[in-house]
């Protein structure tokens, strides 16, 4: 699955999310690479301060799988370096998604394999710690427990987590705000102002709700 050939983004996903009453599973993860954007089913690996849990992940994985490493979100040490993308990326993978720091931030963009995190830091693991029964089977990044049964999207805005089952609704969702939105920008473009279009003063003297108001005339934004 590629979000680039899909031609969305996170931020069309979690208001499809919303329209289609699926909790919204966002954090806040930031592209090694600007730009970039990944999309796959999760791979989940809890680190506990070796990479072997990740190289573990890796060999059951499965082709366009992203792995999706919980570290706590600390921010005391990085948990993946060069080595492991590499690694990744050579088993067909389509991304790493970080709740935690990485480093070899050069390496890591030349490799070129979406990657996502909270940062950097050139501390490697600081301790080993005791591993949890559930290190391959689910991953708590943010507030969110994510196990394969979920799919993740990553750009520019951070992440987003969607169960796998619902993915063929909200992407369907999502394909119908992106094309009205983009609709209604070329409109802006064009002169016509986006009040204008929402009929902006019509609400002003509804004594509606925005979003009443845009369920009425149809439109997309926020509803």
């Amino acid at each position: 699955m590629d979000l680039a050939t899909l031609d969305l983004t996170t931020a069309h996903l979690a208001d499809a999310c919303i329209r289609a009453n699926i909790p919204v599973r966002t954090a806040t993860l930031t592209p090694v690479i600007p730009g970039t954007k990944t999309a796959g089913r999760v791979l989940p690996a809890r680190h506990a301060g070796s990479v072997d849990i990740f190289l573990e992940a890796i060999e059951r994985s499965q082709p366009g799988d992203v792995l999706v490493v919980d570290n706590d979100g600390r921010v005391d040490e990085a948990c993946v370096g060069d080595l492991i993308v590499l690694e990744a990326q050579a088993a067909g993978l389509a991304g790493v998604v970080i709740w935690g720091l990485h480093r070899d931030t050069q390496d890591i963009r030349a490799i070129g394999l979406p990657v996502f995190s909270l940062g950097t830091n050139p501390t490697g693991p600081l301790s080993l710690r005791d591993r949890a029964p559930e290190a391959l089977s689910t991953a708590e990044v943010d507030q969110w427990t994510v196990t394969s049964d979920d799919v993740v999207f990553g750009d520019d805005d951070g992440v987003l987590f969607v169960p796998a089952s619902e993915v063929p609704v909200v992407l369907a969702k999502a394909a119908g705000i992106r094309d009205v939105e983009r609709a209604q920008a070329e409109r802006v473009r064009q002169g016509e102002s986006l009040r204008s279009q929402l009929r902006f003063g019509d609400y002003l003297a509804s004594g509606l709700t925005f979003r009443e108001h845009l369920r009425k005339i149809g439109g997309a934004v926020e509803e």
